[in-house]
Parts: structure tokens; sequence; C-alpha cells
């Protein structure tokens, strides 16, 4: 090898080709009968003083452009030479000129009949799809007959409420569903992550976990929880004087019930669930989170379906009274969040500018329980 730029290989030719049917456009324009555009590939090679100098290297890398060439019907590339220091014949460019060379140089033809396949036995959607995306379909070929099963069935069953579990396509399931969700969504139209719901298709259902008096709700004595179906539970003419929401489940468990009140489960940045029920509009609620950036971010989600609800033991004095129980968060949240009263945004303010400490937070189940009960009964509990 020469001290400066490394002699030219056959892999270096084939990387070349490589690079071209990795984006798409060798697989794309042989499907749509397009003209092969001949690649070219400038070889670097020894110098007329290198060949002189190092006979032996230079006749073996000039044997292995011309093995890597191939023959006959197998052939992978043309080689271009010229003569340098007055004798020596050295190849200089390598030209890939048809589609054969190509997929002789790839290995790619089961791949290429493959891919024609599957836009042969497509209707019009998914084959300009196919088109737009070849190394995409592909990598789904083996299924895609039951992918256009799939689309065929939930394009006809479209608008009817039903689950897509109720497929009866031919070989699909709901878990191929899942695999190519990505892809049958580009096909309909609609967002990957919306899919049932823009399709009229029947939503998974989100449930609120919920403990309660059961006296105003008309429940059974010694029955004190239950999980609900959020549409069909805010649906109900509940007559309960208030509400707590609680961020952690031990907390939620733990808590006691308000007279003629509930507790619901926030679970996280799930609390816009249980906040969106009609019937809590018209009572008070009160929100109990952690003492950190995200536990206000769910108190600000909180307040979008709710603007009247207040925070409770997510103060200032709450948390100086447990210093030596304080935590670190691991990613704080920096997000502006408007809808804060003035207290709870000075307090996240505070924590957002490390004004206590690096990522300080207290954690709900970390505040001291006498001291949360004496705090809840003090605020109305």
């Amino acid at each position: 090898m020469s001290a400066g730029r490394a002699w030219s290989t056959p892999g270096d030719i084939e990387a070349r080709v490589r690079r071209h049917w990795n984006s798409g456009a060798l697989l794309r324009d042989s499907a749509m009968g397009a003209d092969f555009t001949p690649i070219e590939v400038v070889l670097h090679g020894p110098s007329a003083s290198e060949i002189e100098e190092r006979v032996e290297d230079a006749r073996r890398w000039k044997d292995a452009l011309i093995r890597g060439a191939g023959a006959g019907a197998g052939r992978r590339y043309d080689l271009s030479t010229t003569a340098r220091g007055g004798r020596h014949v050295v190849p200089v460019r390598a030209i890939v000129a048809s589609w054969d060379q190509a997929w002789s140089i790839l290995e790619a033809r089961e791949d290429v009949a493959r891919f024609r396949e599957l836009i042969n036995l497509s209707p019009e959607i998914p084959r300009q799809w196919a088109i737009a995306n070849p190394l995409r379909a592909l990598a789904v070929a083996n299924e895609w007959a039951q992918i256009l099963a799939a689309y065929e069935w939930i394009g006809s069953h479209r608008g009817r409420g039903l689950y897509l579990r109720e497929i009866t396509a031919p070989g699909v399931d709901t878990k191929l569903i899942e695999r190519h969700v990505t892809v049958l969504a580009a096909f309909l139209g609609v967002k990957a992550s919306r899919i049932e719901f823009e399709l009229g298709f029947a939503v998974k259902p989100s449930f609120v976990r919920m403990r309660f008096d059961p006296r105003p709700l008309g429940m059974p004595n010694g029955l004190t929880e239950g999980s609900f179906r959020t549409n069909e539970l805010g649906q109900l003419a509940v007559q309960v004087r208030e509400a707590l929401i609680v961020e952690n489940e031990i907390t939620y468990l733990s808590v006691r019930v308000p007279a003629a009140g509930v507790v619901l489960w926030g679970k996280g940045y799930d609390a816009n669930t249980p906040a969106s029920l009609a019937w809590l509009h018209g009572i008070p609620v009160r929100y109990w989170g952690d003492i950190d950036t995200h536990g206000f971010a769910i108190l600000n989600r909180v307040r979008g379906s709710l603007p009247h609800v207040t925070s409770i033991l997510m103060d200032e004095d709450t948390l100086w009274a447990h210093e030596e129980r304080w935590g670190n968060e691991d990613t704080p949240s920096t997000a502006a969040l408007p809808q804060l009263t003035p207290a709870d945004a000075r307090l996240y303010e505070s924590l957002v500018t490390d004004r206590f400490g690096r990522s300080v937070r207290l954690e709900q189940e970390r505040i001291d329980w006498e001291w949360a009960c004496r705090q809840l009964q003090a605020s109305g509990d």
C-alpha cells in the first residue's frame, strides 16, 4: 500500500453501489422500468514508481480487481485501464453498466424478484407506497399478502365501531396489525397512534380506579373500591361532596376516604383521566402529588380539565419539614406550566432553578404519615 492513499479494492466498488441500493433508488428505478444509469468508481492504485518498487503487490492488486469483476452472465463491473510508466497497464475506473451487473455485485437478484412480485400483487395505494419506500416494503415482504388482506378488511369495515380484534381476514390477527401498524396507517392515510379512532373502530377504554363512601354512590355496603370505564363513570349522576386525586398508588390506598366523598388514583401523568369526570366540576377537588417538577407538571395537566382544583401537601412548608427525606430527580422538567396558581408556580420555579439544591424532590410516600393526615384534616378532610 502507498503511504498516502489506500489502493481501491472490489469491496470499495461494492460499497459505492450499496449506497445507491440503501437509498432505495436502484430498486425503485428498476421496478419503474427506468434505464440503468451507469455507476462509475474512480480506482486509486499504485503510481508508476510504486509499481517498479512493489511489483508483486501491484500485480496482486490488479488481479484482485480483475477477479472481482467476474465473467460472463455473473459479471459485476467493467474495468477501464490506462498505461502507467509507459508499459504498465492498470485499472483506473470501474463501471457498473447494467441492472444485471448491479444485482450481481449486490447479490440482490432474489430481493429484486421478490419486490417486483410484491408490487405486481398490490392495489394502487399499497403499490405506490412500496415504490416510494422500496426497502421498507422489502423488509415486510414475507407478510405482504397478509398486510394487504388487513388493509382491505380495515378499509371495508371502517366506521362500524368494531374492535380490530374482530378482524376475519385470512391469515391476519391483531398481532400482525400491531407489527405493521405504521405501514397500514400509511396506506389508510391516518396516524399510526390513532388508527382505531380515526377509522371509526372501537378504542380500548380507559379506566378510573376509585375508592368511595358507598352511600352517596348507591353502592352496596361493604363495597368501597372499584375500577370503572371512564366514559361510563362520567355519565353517572354521582352525588358526592368532595374528591381527592392522589398521584401514587400506595398513598391512594392508604388515605382516608372523605365522608360522602371519593379518592381517585391519578396514576402519574394519567391523572387527566380521572380529572375528565364531568361530575367533579361541581364539587371541591384536591390534588396531592410529589413535590418535584413532574408533580407540578401533572397538577398543571389536571387543571387543564379542572381549573378549580387545589393542591394539598405540595407546598414549601411540607418540603422544609421533611428536608432529611429529600431526594433528587433524574430528569427534571423545565416546561412552562400556565395552569399553576401563583403559589404553586413559585415553588415550581424554585425547584427548576435549584434554589433548594440540585434537582430536589420530595416523593409523596416519604412524607411523614401523621403530618400528612393532620394537613389533610385541617384542609377539610
